[in-house]
């Protein structure tokens, strides 16, 4: 039986793989819960599973989700804060943990699971973006293990040979006779809108996507294709692969999630209906595969598949966000943050869809910080740089 923390328990990742383990509650135990402020939904999941320890983000929520516990008489121990989410990330009886925890608070408990040896099943994709270069180090002197779990890279992982899966990070892909990493976007609600149709989109289209159901920030960072620069960062290091390894592909089925291009000329591809189960259960399985109760893709019925390049004009800050990788980790954690900032003004309507790329290439080129050296250069950069975003945001608001 694997021990299991799952960190961001409330949010759809971590309701997703306890879903998975209540179908093989002989496999997996449920030891610990990190989660936010969704004192009912953890409430529930700890009805569900009774696990030794919770810890919320906040003291209040902390203290709702204790009391509550103790009505129904559930023994569950309850924590709060930073350093309290740290800990359960990195208790000595885990075997994997889930770091699911979105943005920059997710870093520290990440880094904690691998400084304590664990299995880590990543879907937080700060912890790459902006400590890729750091935390690949960190992963080279401890016996932790990387796992991605989001769909594009999950997929790449399923389709690389043993070796490279158990060495992530690590191992050459030309050793293994990979030539390219083809990395695949939807192209989000507004692939075929016209460069004056964007300017005009509301928060409620851009959430609306038209194969997966996601939350409300990676939604528009998908509509932006924001996302899929993103995901290309996180490549470059999960894979260990160069610029020239790794292409970027318009598939607005969301069927293929990747594929690999071998040198001699053999493609593989991994293919499947867009429901992130099937890759989280990969990586709680891994090396094995186990059933799952998942539709499967109906080749018969769905045999048109298409491929096209991404059009760089009208979705700028996938450009920014590839160009921005080679500038260092400084540059992509002030973009990072930068677009987080951007985005939430977005939502909040205090500016155009369009003008996300504005805040963020003016808050990348007003910035000027050295290379971090630990998690905490990190958040100091990542603090700054969202102080001017909230500048630049004010100079392009309605």
């Amino acid at each position: 039986m694997k021990k299991i923390t799952i960190l961001g328990s409330s949010g759809s990742i971590g309701t997703s793989t306890l879903s998975i383990i209540r179908l093989y509650p002989n496999l997996f135990k449920v030891v610990a819960l990190v989660a936010n402020k969704n004192v009912t939904k953890v409430l529930e999941q700890c009805k569900i599973f009774s696990p030794e320890w919770v810890a919320m983000y906040h003291e209040k929520s902390a203290n709702s989700l204790s009391e509550k516990l103790r009505i129904k008489k559930i023994k569950t121990r309850v924590l709060f804060g930073a350093q309290a989410i740290c800990q359960l990330a990195s208790l000595s009886e885990i075997d994997q943990v889930v770091c699911a925890i979105s943005g920059v608070a997710g870093l520290l408990p990440t880094l904690s699971a691998i400084r304590a040896g664990k299995t880590i099943l990543l879907a937080n994709k700060e912890s790459l973006i902006t400590c890729g270069h750091l935390f690949m180090k960190e992963l080279s002197f401890s016996k932790a293990r990387i796992l991605p779990i989001d769909s594009e890279h999950n997929a790449v992982f399923q389709l690389l040979p043993l070796d490279i899966q158990k060495n992530l990070g690590i191992v050459n892909l030309k050793k293994s006779f990979i030539k390219n990493i083809i990395l695949t976007a939807s192209g989000g609600p507004f692939y075929n809108f016209s460069i004056s149709q964007l300017k005009n989109v509301t928060p409620i289209q851009a959430c609306s996507h038209p194969n997966w159901s996601m939350g409300k920030k990676i939604s528009v960072d998908s509509a932006t294709m924001m996302n899929k620069g993103l995901e290309y960062v996180e490549a470059r290091w999960l894979f260990h692969a160069s610029e020239s390894e790794i292409k970027i592909l318009i598939h607005p089925q969301s069927v293929v999630h990747a594929m690999i291009e071998y040198y001699d000329g053999s493609i593989s591809a991994q293919l499947s209906i867009p429901n992130i189960k099937i890759f989280i259960s990969y990586a709680m399985f891994w090396p094995h595969r186990l059933r799952l109760k998942s539709d499967f893709f109906n080749y018969l019925k769905n045999n048109n598949l298409s491929f096209f390049e991404p059009n760089f004009t009208k979705f700028p800050c996938l450009k920014l966000t590839i160009d921005t990788f080679s500038e260092g980790q400084s540059a992509m954690t002030v973009l990072n943050a930068a677009n987080e900032i951007a985005v939430s003004a977005f939502l909040n309507r205090k500016i155009s869809f369009d003008k996300i790329y504005n805040v963020n290439l003016e808050t990348l080129m007003s910035s000027c910080f050295s290379e971090p050296n630990s998690i905490e250069d990190v958040l100091e950069i990542d603090r700054m740089a969202r102080i001017l975003a909230m500048k630049k945001v004010l100079s392009f608001s309605f």
